[in-house]
């Protein structure tokens, strides 16, 4: 494996961490702080969350629909409160969650002990653990957390290090759109009132292709991008295979 090198530029917004070995990585810890104030509500279906746990079962479909979830050593980054990871374990997965928010995993922690569901929660994020978990996973999911980092390129770059070859890594985040910015920042935060006001940065959102360039010289092909759509009628989402201008989530596969 090819070294990592990362060159960033501090401001006010990142803060360094030092994770052990020599590697500094930024870390937005305004994001943080938006996620550990809705972590105690995290597991309530009509909560802050409630997109979240309407989408969640797609998700998870997603997956399995490209690696079998039975058996799988499987790693979710920036899991939050748990709610794909302990989904991922029910369906028979070993999994780790890692997340930078400290009440984010007391939330997951006390949760996956409430409901008897195994799943090793860790305090970390993709760069610092790929550091010593290289290579070590089947699986890899990352939802909804890329369009939080600062630098979105370095973060793609960790999560292929920790796929293992001919494993997978899922992602699911916001297309950089003007449809995406009228859904999930105009009407989810401020009519809906969905999620918290300020919890999207349209500036942060990334388009499918800025995904796969980053991908591709770590070894990872893209194989699949589906959305997810919303239907005000039904009020719930569905996948679609033609419609990706807003949310959408990706499957990649690394080489042999």
């Amino acid at each position: 494996m090819r070294p990592t090198w990362c060159i960033f530029a501090v401001t006010p917004e990142s803060k360094i961490n030092l994770d052990g070995s020599g590697m500094t990585t930024p870390v937005d810890y305004r994001e943080v702080s938006k996620f550990n104030h809705i972590a105690r509500n995290y597991w309530d279906p009509e909560g802050p969350m409630r997109a979240i746990h309407q989408i969640n079962p797609l998700r998870i479909d997603f997956v399995e629909s490209y690696y079998p979830l039975q058996d799988a050593k499987v790693l979710d980054v920036g899991c939050g409160g748990g709610l794909a990871a302990e989904a991922m374990a029910k369906r028979g997965s070993l999994v780790t969650g890692i997340d930078i928010s400290p009440e984010m995993l007391k939330t997951a922690k006390l949760h996956a002990r409430e409901c008897k569901v195994k799943v090793t929660y860790l305090q970390s994020h993709a760069e610092a653990f790929a550091t010593k978990h290289a290579c070590e996973f089947d699986l890899v999911t990352c939802f909804e957390m890329i369009e939080h980092v600062p630098d979105p390129i370095q973060t793609l770059r960790a999560l292929s290090q920790l796929v293992r070859p001919g494993g997978w890594l899922v992602i699911s985040t916001i297309n950089r759109t003007l449809k995406a910015y009228l859904g999930t920042v105009l009407v989810a935060e401020y009519i809906l009132n969905w999620v918290p006001k300020g919890t999207h940065d349209y500036t942060r959102f990334i388009k499918p292709s800025e995904v796969a360039a980053g991908l591709r010289p770590e070894g990872l092909d893209v194989k699949s991008i589906e959305g997810v759509v919303y239907q005000p009628q039904y009020k719930q989402f569905k996948r679609s295979t033609s419609t990706i201008d807003m949310n959408y989530q990706l499957a990649a596969r690394k080489s042999e």
